[in-house]
């Protein structure tokens, strides 16, 4: 295939991807007439429209659906050949890296990564992307994410996984609650009133317990971010199931007092992951490597 046409080849699966073609011209560093252009090229190429304005965005037809489950893989393996062959130099790279976090994420492991990130390679760039557990998965296949820190496995094909901490979820609550002292019968969750966190987050596993045993507890409050909670818990009676790492930290700063929970949740690891052709490439190995190294030494350096 000629370099032209891999252009436009790469140029369709990012189009895909992004569904904008202002996105899709800043992940490919060039011009919106550049992307415009390119795709007025691929509609003569495949006979089809290939993309339809939608209000949420570009939406593809069902030529284009066909087509980028056929261009997706080969052209990561092409990108993943080329980037092998390149040598890579962090000290001088300007790459741009795109890391999927939760907000628990960012407030406790993205201050670490971050530093490690400029001390070791100072020009390049790291994107934060809001997680979504149902959505991170086609995100690491198709490249529009380099790796995802989350608690919950993974299921997309070729995903692999490193277990940077073992967590556990505990009660969080005013320190002054009303009801609840230093301990919490069963009785007493099922009494209080309940503030949670959308299942998007990945955090559903207590969820999933309560489910299992056929536990009901009265949801007064559903926020899309865990960073919310402590405002609310102080200044109210909810109850909120959070991850005990995080739960030490609201704890110091704030009036919040942490309760263990009547029932048994199973611990669970957090984990980086990452779409395990991409390895090929030395500067994703670098940047996955570096992530770990850096909530290892994080770790290391936190009071027990």
């Amino acid at each position: 295939m000629a370099q032209t046409d891999l252009n436009l080849i790469r140029t369709f699966v990012v189009l895909y991807e992004a569904r904008s073609v202002t996105a899709a011209a800043e992940r490919l560093h060039v011009t919106q007439p550049s992307v415009s252009y390119a795709l007025g090229r691929l509609r003569e190429l495949f006979d089809d429209k290939l993309f339809v304005r939608r209000r949420e965005g570009m939406a593809p037809t069902f030529v284009a659906e066909q087509l980028y489950r056929q261009f997706r893989d080969p052209l990561a393996c092409i990108d993943g050949a080329v980037e092998s062959s390149r040598d890579f130099n962090p000290a001088s790279s300007e790459r741009r890296y795109r890391l999927a976090l939760t907000d628990l994420g960012e407030m406790t492991l993205l201050p670490p990564i971050l530093a490690r990130l400029q001390a070791l390679a100072p020009q390049v760039e790291l994107e934060v992307v809001p997680l979504e557990i149902e959505r991170v998965g086609d995100w690491l296949v198709s490249g529009t994410v380099n790796a995802a820190i989350c608690s919950r496995p993974l299921h997309a094909p070729a995903i692999a996984r490193r277990a940077l901490l073992r967590e556990r979820y505990v009660a969080l609550m005013a320190r002054e609650h009303p009801t609840i002292g230093a301990h919490m019968s069963l009785d007493q969750f099922l009494a209080a009133r309940h503030a949670v966190v959308t299942p998007s987050s990945g955090h559903g596993l207590a969820a999933e317990v309560l489910r299992e045993r056929g536990i009901l507890r009265k949801i007064s409050l559903e926020v899309p971010h865990f960073s919310i909670l402590p405002r609310l818990l102080i200044e109210s009676d909810l109850v909120a199931i959070v991850p005990g790492q995080i739960a030490r930290r609201f704890a110091v700063e704030l009036p919040l007092k942490i309760v263990e929970l009547p029932f048994t949740v199973p611990e669970f690891d957090v984990a980086l992951h990452w779409y395990e052709p991409a390895t090929r490439a030395p500067a994703q190995r670098w940047f996955h490597d570096s992530v770990v190294a850096a909530i290892d030494d994080a770790l290391d350096h936190t009071p027990s």
